[in-house]
């Protein structure tokens, strides 16, 4: 049953798979093992930037395609549903029109970029695919009417994923479930269907085939395959899984904004994610997230425990200030790419292939 679930791509790793399953149960146990906002606000993060980053590792991963534009379509789908949102109410009818028309609008873009900036060489597209995504920060930022401008849009939705929704009257394991709380764990079911959607994708017969063209695209053409349909395939299936991604940081959020889901610096974390992880390994989204996301929210403040901690050390306790987390944060991914340098998931499976 667990083999057909995974698509046969077991994690082939028993400190893999111990792994795995400590952040699968610490994500949906978060809301009764550290009760608090900012928990669970991580632990909702870490399961959208897991369809994020599974779906940008399905075009540079498994298929080779660098491109710097998928926070656009993240941000296509946070916008969507948002203005969706603001014009038509807080209904689900609203959100079900702004997920449609952001995958839409995702699905003719990255269909157009695919066609025509595919058949030229990798550079060259990664550098079309920037321009393209800055160019559409820009107009999300000018066209206030409709997405807020720099402000953003503050949006309200349905009442079943707020707060305020009842709390169900009977306490369970001392939590009261109400509507943030079932929100959390719509929002963590969705990231388990999507993540295995995609898991399902690259271990078919399409999925062999964007790997074949990673390894050798001209012996891939040679086989007859049309690579430039199937780049274009992989193109569009990624940027449709990012709107998604998108959609659940708008709904979970409830606002979003031209930093919140189309800064550059979101593509630069995915990069970082999907390296730290292991490129070309669906697992990867879920460690390389995982990681990176904890790192990013809790370093600061173990760092502030230290600094008291060392408070008669002059230089230890400079060194360890909070103010220096962002550099503690890239010398442990310095420290992290140099020891897995096929990422933490590839070097796993490594050491757990069997020598004759």
């Amino acid at each position: 049953m667990l083999h057909r679930l995974l698509s046969g791509d077991l994690p082939r790793s028993r400190v893999l798979a111990v792994l795995l399953i400590l952040i699968v149960a610490g994500l949906f146990l978060v809301p009764f093992i550290f009760p608090g906002a900012k928990a669970l606000d991580v632990a909702a993060k870490i399961c959208i930037f897991i369809v994020l980053v599974a779906s940008f590792d399905l075009l540079l991963g498994y298929t080779g395609i660098v491109s710097f534009a998928h926070t656009m379509f993240f941000g296509i789908g946070a916008y969507g549903v948002a203005i969706a949102l603001t014009r038509l109410g807080p209904t689900w009818t609203a959100v079900a029109a702004g997920a449609g028309l952001a995958l839409l609008v995702s699905l003719a873009l990255s269909l157009v970029i695919g066609l025509f900036s595919l058949r030229v060489k990798a550079m060259f597209y990664a550098m079309i695919t920037l321009a393209v995504a800055t160019a559409f920060q820009t107009l999300a930022s000018q066209l206030s009417d409709f997405t807020g401008g720099e402000d953003g849009l503050s949006i309200r939705v349905p009442e079943l994923l707020t707060s305020a929704f009842p709390e169900v009257p009977r306490l369970f394991l001392g939590v009261a479930l109400n509507g943030k709380i079932i929100s959390y764990y719509l929002l963590a079911a969705t990231t388990v269907v999507l993540f295995l959607v995609m898991l399902r994708i690259v271990n078919s017969p399409f999925g062999r085939v964007l790997q074949a063209i990673r390894e050798n695209e001209f012996r891939a053409e040679a086989l007859g395959y049309k690579t430039v349909i199937y780049r274009t395939a992989s193109n569009v299936l990624s940027a449709l899984f990012a709107t998604l991604a998108g959609v659940l940081l708008a709904l979970w959020l409830h606002y979003n904004g031209p930093d919140t889901s189309l800064s550059f610096e979101i593509m630069i974390d995915l990069l970082l994610m999907v390296v730290i992880g292991g490129m070309g390994t669906m697992y990867g989204s879920v460690v390389g997230a995982t990681i990176f996301l904890l790192a990013q929210n809790y370093l600061q403040d173990l760092m502030k425990v230290a600094s008291r901690g060392l408070s008669g050390v002059p230089v230890l306790r400079d060194l360890v200030h909070p103010d220096r987390w962002l550099l503690w944060l890239g010398v442990l991914f310095i420290l992290s790419v140099y020891r897995f340098p096929a990422g933490i998931v590839g070097k796993l499976r490594m050491k757990a292939v069997v020598k004759p």
